[in-house]
């Protein structure tokens, strides 16, 4: 129902909207009594920033839910997470510049470490560098199973897409991630009647794949998740009358940025890069989302300090935002990633909004303890992309 409201409502107008996403921001205390990766860094800009803005916490899906990137971005975006169920693998496909059929079926797949006894004990492989993923793309290139095309598409350090293509298949299959270490892989299962045959397809080119990549030192295995089926969905043209645009460096959210309907921006490797390409395309679009992947990264490994350095890089590039005059400026994250966890997790998220018909509120640092104090107060994510509209005049009034 509001899915329709808003779309009923979306307006186009000159204003511009930049919304700046730190991949997995939030965090928490080392020990007790001390702050969280966001309330140890030095974060003028953004201190400053939420000081003139209007702020709170978001849930990415519902309180206590611990969301995956994909959920946690489609509710960030407006679009309800519950009701579009979109695979990681499609996401992945999407995010290498894969040109997805109606009929195909992709996961993500994660290179990974097993011991001699068959167990995980590393899911990411070192995180080996993009090029020996290339490389091991290659090698399980050479795996042909009757009935289906095979495709594999590196992504980046560790992680890959696997797009099948046939008829007859099925998307409706488990992840073969367990998810944790000192545990086998799970084996794939057909989640309904139909994905049978698929799954069958699937069991093969993993014991294929784990016999081909025996005799590597760290990426001895894959493991398989978020496999679906692609299909269509509305645009942000269709949805909220926007010429939007997507600056990320990670093959994934450049692809829920395409399946969308954003143009995704080439950029550089660097937060630095992703703030120029910003300013250097600043007149053609707006909306802008720019994505900041490192502090989730330095979450999931446990480095509490390099998160800590990640925010700090992101906040000394604000000044090149701010030097725009956006109309609208929201900051927050997809989810929480907390170093002590090394895990995503369910806490919500910080949020700010700035305009200059926002109301500030008495938040004077950006940080999930202070920003509960906020105007905005606890609210679901997917109401933030309302807030961006309104804030930025592109939603008419409702109703006479």
């Amino acid at each position: 129902m509001e899915e329709d409201l808003i779309r009923s409502l979306a307006a186009t107008t000159q204003s511009k909207i930049v919304l700046v996403v730190f991949d997995g921001l939030g965090g928490l205390p080392k020990t007790p009594g001390e702050g969280t990766e966001l309330q140890t860094a030095r974060t003028p800009n953004l201190d400053a920033l939420a000081a003139q803005s209007v702020c709170g916490l978001a849930d990415p899906i519902s309180m206590g839910v611990t969301p995956g990137s994909g959920p946690a971005h489609m509710g960030l975006f407006g679009y309800d997470p519950l009701k579009y169920e979109i695979g990681r693998g499609i996401l992945s496909a999407l995010g290498v510049d894969f040109d997805l059929k109606a009929s195909d079926v992709a996961a993500r797949i994660n290179f990974a470490q097993i011991d001699a006894e068959g167990n995980v004990i590393d899911r990411r492989a070192g995180r080996i560098p993009t090029e020996k993923n290339r490389q091991l793309c290659e090698l399980l290139s050479q795996i042909h199973l009757e009935g289906v095309e095979i495709f594999l598409r590196p992504e980046k350090d560790h992680r890959a897409a696997i797009i099948l293509r046939g008829e007859g298949l099925s998307g409706h299959l488990s992840d073969t991630d367990p998810q944790k270490l000192g545990v086998p892989p799970k084996p794939v299962k057909p989640l309904s009647e139909e994905a049978r045959r698929t799954a069958d397809i699937v069991s093969q080119f993993v014991i294929r794949a784990q016999q081909i990549l025996s005799h590597e030192e760290k990426a001895n295995m894959i493991l398989l998740r978020g496999f679906d089926k692609f299909e269509a969905i509305p645009t942000y043209s269709d949805r909220y009358q926007l010429k939007a645009a997507a600056i990320a460096t990670y093959p994934m959210y450049r692809g829920i940025s395409r399946l969308l309907g954003m143009t995704v921006l080439p950029t550089g490797d660097t937060i630095a890069h992703e703030f120029e390409t910003l300013a250097q395309f600043y007149q053609q679009y707006d909306f802008f989302f720019l994505h900041i992947k490192k502090t989730d990264s330095m979450g999931e490994d446990g480095n509490f300090e390099g998160k800590v350095k990640i925010i700090e890089e992101g906040d000394s590039c604000f000044p090149v935002l701010l030097n725009l005059k956006p109309d609208v400026i929201a900051v927050t994250a997809d989810h929480s990633t907390p170093a002590v966890l090394k895990a995503h997790s369910w806490h919500p998220n910080p949020v700010l909004l700035y305009s200059k018909f926002c109301r500030p509120d008495q938040v004077k640092t950006f940080s999930e303890t202070e920003c509960i104090h906020g105007g905005l107060g606890r609210f679901p994510a997917l109401h933030l992309m309302p807030l961006m509209l309104a804030n930025a005049l592109k939603l008419e009034k409702y109703g006479a």
